[in-house]
C-alpha cells in the first residue's frame, strides 16, 4: 500500500494527555548535551545510520539512499539536530527526493520535524500522527523539565505533522531499493513503527534497544499506553523476519539476536510480575523485587531505572486482564 495524500496538520490544538513531569520518570543528571553528530556509517548498501554514540535522548538516525529517492528515518531532538541530520542526508542523497519518517512520536525520534518542512516529504503513519496530536506538546513540555541542555534543544520547536499519512504498510521506491514502513503498534507506544529496508536492515525504534533496559512510558494517569503483551508479540513478529542488521533506537547496530534479547526480558517481567501479584505483594513490592533479580540477570545493561516501571505497567495490566 502506498501512502495516502494529506494534508499537512498542526498537532498543537489539543489539550495536554501528560504532565509536565511524569512520574517516576528516571532522570538525566550529568549527562551530556543530546545532540546528533558525528558522520553516517554505512550498515548496508545504500543504508546509513549517524550511532547515538550512547548518549541519553540521541537516537540513531538512518539515512537510506536509493537511485531516485532517500529516506530519513528519525530527526534527533529539536530544530538544531533535525537541521543537521538533514544536511547530513542531503550531503549523502544529492539533489535526489528526500523523504522522512519516524519510529514513533516521541520528542528525541521526531521533534526535529520542523527542519524537514519544505525539504522532504514528511510521512506517518495515522497513529503516529494522532498520537502527535494528542500528547506531543505535553511530551515537550515534560521534555523540557528534563535539564538546561535538553530544554536548549528544544527551543523554538514546532510540532510538525506529515504531509502524507498512511494506513497499513506503506512501500517508498527510492530507486533500486525498497522501504517499507510497517505500523506495529501498540507497544512501547500506541502507534509504533517499524522500517525494512530490502528485507535486510530493520530499523525498530526504541522496540529494541542494545543493552539498554527497555524504555516503558508508564505514566498513569496522563500516559499509559504502553503494551507490554502487544510489545510481547510485536517482538515475537519481527523475529520471524530474519532481518541481518537491526538498528535499535538507542544502542550499537547489531543482529536479530537482540530482538529475541528484549523479548525474553519482557517476557520475564510479565511473568514475575502476575506470579508477585498473585502471591498478593503489592505493586510496590513486586517492582522492587523484579528490580533487584533483573539488576542481577542483565548486569551488563544500561539504565535499570526503567525496570520498575515496566513491572508496575505489567502487574496493572495483570489487574485488567
Amino acid at each position: 500500500m502506498c501512502p495516502t495524500e494529506h494534508p499537512p496538520g498542526t498537532p498543537n490544538t489539543t489539550p495536554n494527555t501528560t504532565p509536565n513531569t511524569a512520574p517516576g520518570a528516571p532522570g538525566l543528571t550529568g549527562a551530556p548535551p543530546p545532540v546528533v553528530a558525528g558522520e553516517p556509517v554505512q550498515v548496508a548498501d545504500g543504508v546509513f545510520v549517524i550511532p547515538d554514540r550512547r548518549v541519553e535522548l540521541v537516537p540513531n538516525v538512518g539515512i537510506v539512499v536509493g537511485d531516485e529517492a532517500a529516506l530519513v528515518i528519525d530527526t534527533g531532538l529539536g530544530p538544531r539536530n533535525g537541521a543537521y541530520v538533514l544536511e547530513q542526508a542531503r550531503r549523502l542523497a544529492g539533489d535526489r527526493r528526500l523523504y522522512l519518517t519516524v519510529t514513533h512520536f516521541h520528542p528525541e525520534h521526531g521533534f526535529g520535524a520542523q527542519a524537514f518542512k519544505g525539504a522532504a516529504t514528511i510521512v506517518y503513519n495515522r497513529g503516529q500522527r494522532d498520537e502527535l496530536r494528542r500528547k506531543g506538546r505535553a511530551y515537550l513540555d515534560m521534555f523540557r523539565g528534563l535539564g538546561a541542555s535538553v530544554a536548549a534543544e528544544l527551543e523554538g520547536v514546532e510540532l510538525t505533522g506529515p504531509d502524507l499519512v498512511h494506513d497499513g504498510e506503506a512501500e517508498l521506491d527510492l530507486g533500486g531499493r525498497l522501504a517499507r514502513l510497517r505500523p506495529v503498534g501498540p507497544a512501547h507506544t500506541a502507534s509504533d513503527q517499524v522500517v525494512l529496508v530490502d528485507d535486510r536492515v530493520l530499523f525498530g525504534g526504541d522496540l529494541f534497544e542494545t543493552r539498554i533496559f527497555p524504555i516503558t512510558p508508564y505514566f498513569p494517569p496522563h500516559d499509559a499506553d504502553v503494551d507490554g503483551a502487544g510489545w510481547i508479540g510485536v517482538l515475537d513478529r519481527l523475529a520471524g523476519l530474519g532481518p541481518e542488521i537491526v538498528v535499535p533506537g538507542h544502542g550499537e547496530v547489531t543482529g536479530a539476536s537482540l530482538i529475541t534479547e528484549v523479548r525474553d526480558y519482557l517476557a520475564y517481567v510479565r511473568d514475575e510480575a502476575g506470579r508477585l501479584r498473585a502471591a498478593g505483594l503489592s505493586a510496590g513490592e513486586a517492582a522492587a523485587q523484579i528490580d533487584r533479580e533483573a539488576r542481577d540477570r542483565w548486569d551488563t545493561w544500561e539504565r535499570p531505572e526503567w525496570i520498575a516501571l515496566t513491572a508496575r505497567s505489567f502487574y496493572e495490566a495483570v489487574a485488567t486482564a
